[in-house]
């Protein structure tokens, strides 16, 4: 890595320098080499630049430009900075693009009609249901979701877009190599090996407050059309929506029940001139590109043949639902459409049968046993 490269690196990391300080920076001293050793009387010379900023520059050395990328390699990211061949280009355009981008997993990705699919973290069954439902209709046409590794609506999302053997972003509002929400930590590794996750935290970064609504502009900027299932007055996926109205992108809404706290934020957004998700069309129709994927969707899951032969058909439906992350118990009502007593009497039965563990907060996931079985029949075949 060049040294002008290394310097624009440390520029990204200098507080309160942020995109548009930067431009300007680079366009009064044309290289990064040349702004990082820019006397602190030209600096502060610039339209924008405060004693404070200044010297916040002067402060940062050459060298966090190498921490930052020794950061990256310890968690296995690459990092990308606008100029780059890969560097997604829809994010090049949006008001505000990040100055750097660290990403993990498939970057081929960001090559693919993305659409971005938010809502509440307290959701509803019927939410969890259109989720899964718009995410499978997204993966069966080839189209990446993106949402932001949130519990809840987000997670749904990326479970459900794997779940149909589609392509999934996680954008996550910290630093790579940080697991935020914790009880996330299989979706994380999941999205990790089989999808895409990016962010513009350094590795390791923990989350504030402001960096979910500055995660957000990311999430819609990465997709042609941002989707709102769900989301109660004042909720995050609000600010998604917002953001990409600002981007010049579509934005759709599921509509709710008028007496549903978490469908008051969705159905003010058709309200106020959003469009309405009522069937795969209202999507599709955005993505005349789309090329439906041939795919064997229960190859993405567990093979039945490794479950035990004792279990009954509806054993066997909840067991094939555990693949991956951890799932919570509504997400399991949702979509096996049993009530919650049947489905807990169910999940007791395969935790006797050494095939489903409990983990607090009611999630539930499939046993270590039987993923390693699942992993060694892979690979003898």
């Amino acid at each position: 890595m060049d040294d002008q490269r290394l310097a624009y690196l440390a520029l990204t990391q200098v507080p309160g320098l942020g995109p548009t300080r930067l431009q300007t920076l680079l366009s009064a001293f044309r290289t990064p080499l040349g702004a990082h050793s820019a006397p602190f009387e030209s600096l502060r010379a610039l339209p924008g630049f405060s004693h404070a900023c200044a010297s916040a520059l002067k402060a940062t050395p050459l060298e966090t430009g190498l921490v930052l990328v020794e950061r990256a390699d310890r968690v296995g990211a690459r990092i990308l900075v606008p100029g780059d061949s890969d560097f997604p280009a829809l994010l090049s355009v949006i008001p505000d693009p990040p100055p750097v981008l660290f990403m993990l997993g498939d970057a081929t990705l960001l090559e693919q009609p993305a659409v971005a699919v938010v809502g509440s973290r307290d959701h509803t069954l019927y939410g969890a249901e259109v989720c899964r439902a718009l995410t499978r209709v997204a993966a069966e046409m080839g189209i990446v979701v993106v949402s932001g590794m949130a519990r809840g609506l987000d997670a749904a999302a990326h479970a459900g877009a794997l779940e149909a053997g589609g392509g999934t972003i996680g954008v996550l509002g910290n630093g790579l190599g940080v697991v935020y929400p914790a009880a996330n930590r299989q979706l994380y590794e999941r999205v990790g090996s089989h999808g895409l996750l990016i962010s513009e935290f350094p590795p390791g970064e923990r989350p504030h407050a402001g960096s979910f609504p500055q995660r957000n502009r990311l999430i819609s900027g990465l997709a042609r059309v941002t989707v709102v299932v769900e989301a109660a007055a004042g909720s995050g996926a609000l600010i998604t929506a917002s953001a990409a109205l600002e981007q010049g992108r579509e934005v759709l809404a599921v509509p709710g029940p008028v007496t549903s706290s978490v469908s008051v934020g969705a159905n003010r957004l058709i309200r106020d001139g959003a469009g309405p998700y009522l069937e795969p069309i209202d999507l599709l129709q955005h993505y005349p590109d789309a090329t439906p994927q041939v795919r064997v969707v229960e190859a993405a899951r567990p093979h039945a043949r490794l479950l035990p032969d004792t279990l009954s058909p509806d054993e066997r439906e909840v067991a094939l639902m555990l693949d991956g992350a951890l799932v919570h118990i509504d997400e399991l009502v949702a979509r096996s459409g049993k009530p919650v007593s049947g489905v807990l009497a169910l999940l007791s039965s395969l935790e006797i049968a050494g095939v489903a563990e409990q983990h607090p907060g009611r999630h539930f996931r499939r046993t270590e046993r039987t993923e390693r079985t699942e992993k060694t029949e892979r690979a003898d075949r």
